[in-house]
């Protein structure tokens, strides 16, 4: 029998949202090409490793006793699914910009074949726990601060926003069903160790690709505004260090970084702008 001590928290709620990206600026973040490019740089893992969060917590529902849990397994599942089908079309839209995105995804399916097909059921959740933890930090940023997407197209403000705050509603989602079966505390901590050192080195490169394929790659002006955006101004990068490190500590929960206050003033947005929904 599996069971649950997670602190409860409403479902997450499921939005079929559609973004039309038709036409968006090749450097859609106010002109800013490094910016850009970060940015960029993460939609590209999106479809693939939505699809590996969807699989790792699927694997675990029909032995989830506790039916609110279900529930959001169920939300997570096709937040996630939403989640995948936009990035899909977004970096379709980067592919025809000239971004070696095609390749650059292939090396990211491969890495997460080899989890799946060498990785234990339970250890490939705790690799989406991880995931989900960069995720929903990452997320914060983007709800807490306005200057991370300022001027930026509307567009892509929108669906940036839309997905942090899904992130955000079902970050505890992936880790509450592995504590459910267990989660071992050392074998948590030692999976972020090693998804924290992959992860980051992925990020690193798909940069140094996409900088390259701009023949941007050796320009200190355009590395030092990267930089700048990140940790200076509007910054917030370096704040994410502790909450990072919380990860490792027994007793912790995602739920403890509360950010149900920023959920509710995304959602407060929502109104004004139900075009964005087909």
């Amino acid at each position: 029998m599996m069971t649950t001590e997670a602190p409860r928290r409403e479902a997450p709620e499921v939005r079929d949202f559609r973004f039309d990206l038709s036409d968006v600026p090749k450097y859609w973040h106010g002109g800013r090409r490094s910016v850009t490019l970060f940015f960029d740089n993460l939609s590209v893992f999106f479809p693939a490793g939505e699809r590996f969060f969807m699989a790792s917590v699927k694997a675990f529902r029909n032995q989830v006793t506790d039916e609110p849990l279900k529930r959001e397994v169920d939300a997570f599942c096709a937040q996630e699914g939403h989640h995948s089908r936009e990035h899909v079309r977004y970096n379709q839209m980067l592919i025809r910009n000239g971004y070696p995105v095609v390749a650059m995804e292939k090396r990211v399916e491969r890495i997460l074949r080899r989890v799946t097909k060498h990785a234990p059921r339970r250890r490939q959740l705790a690799v989406t726990c991880a995931l989900e933890h960069f995720t929903a930090l990452l997320a914060t940023l983007v709800l807490r601060d306005p200057r991370m997407l300022e001027n930026a197209d509307p567009r892509m403000a929108e669906l940036w926003r839309w997905h942090a705050a899904e992130e955000n509603e079902h970050k505890a989602v992936a880790f509450d069903v592995y504590r459910a079966i267990g989660s071992p505390w050392l074998e948590r901590c030692l999976v972020m160790l090693l998804t924290t050192v992959i992860f980051s080195a992925k990020i690193f490169e798909h940069q140094v690709r996409l900088m390259h394929a701009e023949k941007l790659l050796f320009s200190v002006r355009e590395w030092f505004g990267l930089v700048r955006f990140l940790c200076i101004q509007p910054g917030g990068m370096l704040g994410l260090i502790g909450p990072y490190l919380s990860y490792y500590r027994p007793g912790f929960h995602p739920w403890e970084h509360d950010t149900s206050e920023l959920l509710q003033r995304w959602k407060a947005g929502l109104q004004p702008l139900p075009a964005r929904s087909k």
